[in-house]
């Protein structure tokens, strides 16, 4: 088996699972990024098989028609349906195994980003390798309100820290209801409160056909102008032209951020260099812990494919409803 991964940014593939254990398998990592389909197609026509790290690399019907060669996928974490044509890969005859994967995380970076925006500690950090000293007020976090779109499985956690640190906690999405905010302490409002009455405002819901740009122009119009919006979730959930222009004209106070329509992010993206924007470049979920375990668990599914007993498979008739 050729076996190509995608996407190895830190070029930890070799280093993060004993792959000798595996002599049948021969793996090939990359550590740049594929943008065009034609250029991936290129590259993994001659591999049996890809693993991918998460969402960083999408594979619709045209691509994986493209690679007939292709009979096992290796993807990481479970929702993956959106970037993955999984009809597709039972048609094409493609297996497609997956691994866990470590979402606090991500609530740990979301609470990195509201700390660090709410005492500008970038900004003050630069101040002081610059050679400087204190540049600015920062604010803290007691009595201020923290909205929390989407109170799931990282909205909670979220907003349990949220009241630690002495935040008065309010919550939205869709289909919520007071009933299902009460036991977690945290009042449930309207979207127009949400976004009006929010100090920081942290998006925590998954993206689906009914929430693609459930953040708006007009949501971000109603924001306080020293308002913080947070978006480790995913980037098509808000309107990216309304939240950049909002930005620019500082119609709020900025922005901590680390998913974009385009990864990884152009170099003269105003995100790299607007002084209210807080950026990461998508690592809520770059951990070492993590990283290990979509290795490992990857190389324990190729062993279990080759041996004719796939394991963790995404898209059979009885695939979980994690990967959507």
């Amino acid at each position: 088996m050729r076996l190509a991964i995608l996407d190895d940014y830190q070029n930890a593939a070799l280093r993060m699972a004993d792959w000798s254990s595996a002599q049948q398998i021969e793996v090939v990592p990359f550590t740049d990024h594929a943008h065009d389909p034609r250029q991936l197609v290129a590259r993994l026509r001659d591999f049996d098989a890809v693993m991918r790290i998460r969402e960083r690399t999408e594979f619709p019907r045209a691509v994986l028609e493209a690679l007939p060669r292709l009979k096992l996928m290796l993807a990481t974490g479970m929702r993956i349906s959106r970037s993955v044509d999984l009809p597709a890969t039972r048609e094409l005859g493609i297996t497609v195994c997956s691994t866990e994967v470590h979402h606090h995380t991500t609530v740990e970076l979301t609470w990195g980003l509201i700390l660090g925006l709410m005492r500008r500690i970038h900004a003050e950090a630069a101040s002081f390798r610059a050679g400087g000293w204190q540049v600015g007020f920062g604010r803290g976090l007691s009595g201020k309100t923290l909205g929390v779109l989407g109170l799931g499985s990282m909205g909670v956690p979220v907003s349990q820290i949220g009241k630690l640190f002495g935040m008065n906690v309010t919550a939205w999405s869709p289909n919520l209801t007071p009933e299902r905010t009460a036991p977690h302490g945290v009042t449930c409002v309207s979207k127009e409160e949400l976004f009006a009455n929010s100090d920081v405002l942290t998006i925590h819901i998954p993206l689906a056909d009914s929430t693609v740009g459930i953040v708006s122009a007009a949501d971000i119009a109603r924001m306080k102008r020293d308002a913080y919006l947070v978006n480790t979730s995913r980037p098509a959930l808000v309107d990216q032209k309304a939240l950049t222009a909002a930005l620019f004209e500082r119609r709020i106070g900025g922005a901590g951020l680390d998913v974009y329509d385009v990864e990884p992010l152009p170099v003269d993206h105003p995100y790299r260099s607007l002084p209210n924007v807080l950026a990461t470049p998508h690592i809520g979920f770059v951990t070492e812990e993590n990283h290990r375990i979509f290795y490992e668990q990857s190389l324990e599914n190729a062993k279990a494919w080759l041996a004719g007993a796939p394991i963790r498979v995404v898209n059979g008739d009885q695939a979980s409803e994690l990967i959507k």
